[in-house]
């Protein structure tokens, strides 16, 4: 019924799915991009209105107004329309998203994507042919800071 596409030998799948250097798909297969399988699945034509909360990736490919908060990755397909507040790790696109995207790792937008709202994450990367429309803060990942005083102690067993 659900199986993994064969690998040919230069390690593409054969249903022409490549994946690029950084371990990220070239398109929205099944497989997410750390290699773990995606857990849930909007299907085109389901229509969907709520909060969506998950750990892992979920992929949608229909309708969806709400908000979606999640530590994982979504995957929004080419027919994808959401109406969303979207919070999450990592969000790679190809459909259309009207709302705002915070992620804690990056946004991917691949063509013929559209975005209309504002992103918030550490790294955002286009292909030529999305549409964004909105604002971007290109916000550093999480970085701890060390208390005042740890940094002083540190700094005067240095001079000595």
């Amino acid at each position: 019924m659900w199986k993994k596409d064969k690998i040919d030998d230069r390690g593409v799948p054969a249903n022409g799915d490549a994946t690029l250097q950084d371990g990220s798909p070239d398109s929205l297969s099944g497989e997410s991009l750390d290699g773990a399988d995606v857990i849930a699945f909007v299907g085109k034509g389901v229509e969907f209105k709520g909060i969506i909360s998950y750990n892992g990736t979920i992929r949608i490919d229909g309708h969806l107004d709400g908000e979606i908060h999640t530590e994982g990755i979504l995957l929004v397909g080419e027919d994808a329309t959401l109406s969303a507040k979207v919070s999450a790790g990592t969000v790679v696109s190809k459909g259309k998203i009207t709302g705002d995207i915070v992620a804690k790792e990056k946004v991917r937008l691949l063509s013929p994507a559209v975005l209309t709202g504002s992103v918030k994450a550490p790294i955002l990367s286009m292909e030529e042919g999305v549409l964004f429309n909105g604002n971007c803060e290109m916000a550093r990942a999480e970085v701890r800071e060390l208390p005042r005083e740890t940094m002083a102690r540190a700094a005067n067993a240095g001079r000595q």
